[in-house]
């Protein structure tokens, strides 16, 4: 059975951990995001008043022990912007009817569980960091960004979609950027399924007030894996089918990553199977480009099969 909290009375209405619901007839769990991120505000002001940077705070926390220093892939410092991807036919964002961006508990930076205590994904540990960069200020940190990832688990499928995840929402969640310019998330090495080269989705939204709209979105792209890492950690007996999956696309032929190998968007790693993965990849935004909002584009792939490929169920 899930529990749900409860709130408190107070003279200026029911709250929750200090703050007031914007929902007043509604549960906790159904406050929306704009309520976690107000909490996650204050828990960075904190962290600031006691000297201690967001991102460097979150990275040290959830770094894998005895994560080994071995380096693999290379994330590329050139100077092109983030390309511009679609967020496929799974994004659960409302643009195409489940919207997870609607539930409290999605600002969080460990997703491998189900929100309301349903599920949790399992597989071997991953951290991963986006270190995003304003162009237009010199490469400055981008602070202030709200920044939404999902991906598939290890048998390639995804919450709210795939049969039988109808009612998980695991591997989704929302992070917003501090004076670092970075958001730092606690999962699993996603599996590889048919047609697509292992991947993990982000849209990147110009404020935390935005993201009730998928369409407001100033970027949306894919973080890739780098093929070493993917064929050590699909040997592992949860990721079975990924091994042969894998085998049948590469960077190159893959329908998003296809057209640069994935040279902007190649993670690094360190790290390995036993004691789990951390990730990083520079995302560089200019705003004065227009985004393409997600759209289903380049081969976006639909449900029941298409380009992209269809998870397994």
């Amino acid at each position: 059975m899930r529990h749900h909290p409860e709130p408190e009375a107070t003279p200026d209405g029911p709250a929750y951990q200090g703050r007031l619901l914007d929902r007043v007839d509604e549960p906790v769990v159904d406050q929306g995001a704009p309520f976690d991120v107000r909490t996650l505000i204050t828990r960075r002001g904190m962290l600031a008043v006691l000297g201690i940077g967001v991102g460097a705070a979150a990275l040290a926390a959830c770094t894998p022990e005895g994560a080994s220093t071995a380096t693999t892939g290379s994330a590329s410092t050139s100077d092109g912007e983030i390309p511009e991807e679609t967020a496929g036919p799974y994004p659960g964002d409302g643009s195409n009817g489940p919207d997870v961006l609607e539930e409290s508990g999605i600002v969080r930076s460990d997703i491998r569980s189900s929100i309301d205590g349903g599920a949790t994904a399992v597989g071997v540990p991953l951290v991963f960091t986006l270190a995003l960069a304003d162009m237009l200020n010199d490469d400055a940190p981008f602070e202030g960004l709200a920044v939404y990832v999902w991906h598939c688990d290890a048998q390639g499928g995804y919450s709210m979609y795939s049969e039988g995840l109808e009612d998980e929402t695991y591997l989704r969640g929302v992070q917003v950027t501090g004076a670092d310019g970075t958001v730092t998330f606690t999962s699993i090495y996603p599996g590889c399924y048919t047609g697509r080269w292992p991947h993990i989705h982000f849209e990147v939204y110009p404020d935390t007030s935005s993201i009730a709209d998928s369409s407001t979105a100033i970027a949306t792209s894919q973080l890739a894996f780098p093929q070493d890492a993917c064929e050590l950690v699909y040997a592992d007996d949860r990721y079975s089918g990924s091994a042969q999956n894998l085998a049948g696309v590469s960077l190159a032929t893959d329908n998003v990553f296809g057209d640069d190998g994935g040279a902007l968007q190649l993670a690094t790693l360190t790290g390995d199977p036993a004691a789990g993965y951390t990730a990083t990849l520079p995302v560089r935004i200019d705003t004065s480009t227009a985004a393409g909002a997600g759209m289903m584009s380049g081969g976006g792939g639909m449900p029941g099969g298409g380009p992209s490929g269809q998870p397994p169920r």
